[in-house]
């Protein structure tokens, strides 16, 4: 008898073949349901509703921690972006370069997000800007009230406080009570031009080249989880659905690769490719733990030195085993 599996995950290109049936997890019958990230955390984390389910891989770090995951963790990463282009900041306040926010107060969604993980590592490695010498405030960019996942709290030498429960990010960005913001999704008063507001590296792209030529980083930023008792269950399963994600991720790229018409609805697509590869090796997207080892080990001590873990210290510890060295990973 196959296995129901419920798989949550946005709709990336590399998830398609996953999703239309081409590919098939091995001895399971599966529904893929195609969802906002902010929803799949919610309904992941507070009720485990999906079996298998993309999840912030710094929350991840954490929750693996504090024994808390519904969810054990597949090598696949799912999503990986650089996040240069996630730092704003107002342009009345002297700041020009990553060392002009040292003493600065800077909004964040929240703290453990894997967007600022990202940023306070590279600004603190590449830049000598340690989380500990900013003053973080946290909350929703535009919708009040988010809070810090987890019951997470932080004490000296890290000053994280909330915002006011009726206030957002966006709004205290826009009036000056902020210096600069971090985020994955750009505030609206950068948007719409309606403050004094710009991006730290206007030029991103060419900032993320440079770090990824100085750092061979390609930021981590979600992972997929297969839920724990189903895992108990059928030890089989995290290969099984290992290797589907990385039939799946192969047939994308040989999408992408088909030179014939586009498969990207973008009209560079293909010079935009070819351009990645030259950078970053023909293998830049790679899922499991072994050509893993430089970004995951750069996660784990950026958690511990931004006071978010203090135990956790071996890769292994984050991943349930399964058949990483597959062809096409």
């Amino acid at each position: 008898m196959s296995l129901s599996l419920t798989i949550a995950c946005r709709a990336y290109d590399r998830v398609i073949p996953l999703m239309d049936g081409r590919v098939r997890v091995e001895g399971c019958n599966t529904t893929v349901v195609p969802l906002k990230m902010e929803e799949i955390l919610s309904r992941a984390y507070g009720r485990a509703e999906f079996d298998v389910a993309e999840l912030s891989m710094s929350s991840h770090i954490i929750t693996t921690e504090l024994g808390i995951s519904p969810y054990v963790a597949i090598p696949v990463f799912i999503s990986r972006m650089f996040r240069h282009s996630a730092i704003y900041i107002r342009t009345d306040r002297g700041i020009s370069r990553p060392e002009d926010l040292l003493g600065k107060l800077v909004g964040v969604p929240e703290y453990q997000m894997t967007a600022a993980l990202w940023v306070r590592g590279m600004l603190s490695d590449v830049y000598g800007v340690a989380s500990d010498k900013i003053s973080w405030r946290t909350g929703g960019l535009s919708q009040p009230g988010r809070q810090e996942k987890f019951g997470l709290t932080f004490g000296a030498p890290f000053d994280v406080k909330p915002i006011p429960a009726d206030q957002t990010l966006d709004a205290m960005f826009a009036r000056g009570d902020l210096d600069a913001i971090v985020s994955a999704r750009a505030p609206s008063c950068y948007l719409n031009r309606s403050a004094p507001v710009d991006r730290l590296f206007r030029d991103f792209v060419s900032e993320e080249k440079s770090y990824f030529r100085k750092t061979g980083l390609f930021p981590i930023m979600h992972v997929i989880g297969v839920r724990r008792d189903l895992v108990e269950r059928n030890p089989w399963l995290p290969t099984s659905v290992f290797k589907a994600f990385a039939a799946s991720k192969t047939a994308c790229m040989a999408a992408i690769e088909d030179d014939n018409a586009l498969q990207v609805t973008m009209p560079w697509a293909l010079q935009n490719y070819a351009e990645a590869k030259d950078v970053m090796g023909r293998e830049f997207w790679p899922y499991g733990v072994g050509q893993n080892q430089n970004a995951l080990s750069a996660m784990i001590r950026y958690s511990r030195e931004q006071g978010l873990t203090h135990k956790i210290d071996d890769i292994a510890d984050l991943f349930t085993p399964c058949e990483e060295e597959i062809a096409g990973a």
